[in-house]
């Protein structure tokens, strides 16, 4: 990929160019990789690859994304990355 060219990644909410990269680095290339795949695994797996503790709003934002693409129809609330913050609980309940 070119420095400066855009993905398809990038019309997926809450993806700018710093979370593109983080999901071309786990293997993620266009919307449909998303598919089937686990948002949790995902962050763990990029905590690991970075050897760092990133910040979980980068979780919420792959949520986001695994829903963006696993759905054609989106409610307008669940494309921005906040509203997948964990609950209270500290387990997250899958929207559907």
């Amino acid at each position: 990929m070119k420095k400066n060219s855009a993905t398809e990644l990038r019309a997926i909410p809450g993806i700018g160019p710093s979370m593109e990269r983080d999901l071309l680095d786990l293997g993620i290339n266009i919307i449909n990789d998303l598919k089937g795949k686990d948002p949790e695994l995902m962050y763990k797996s990029l905590c690991t690859m970075r050897s760092t503790h990133i910040d979980r709003c980068v979780l919420y934002v792959f949520r986001c994304a695994v829903y963006f693409a696993e759905h054609e129809n989106h409610k307008p609330e669940l494309l921005k990355w906040w509203n997948w913050k964990d609950k209270e609980s500290g387990h997250h309940e899958k929207h559907k």
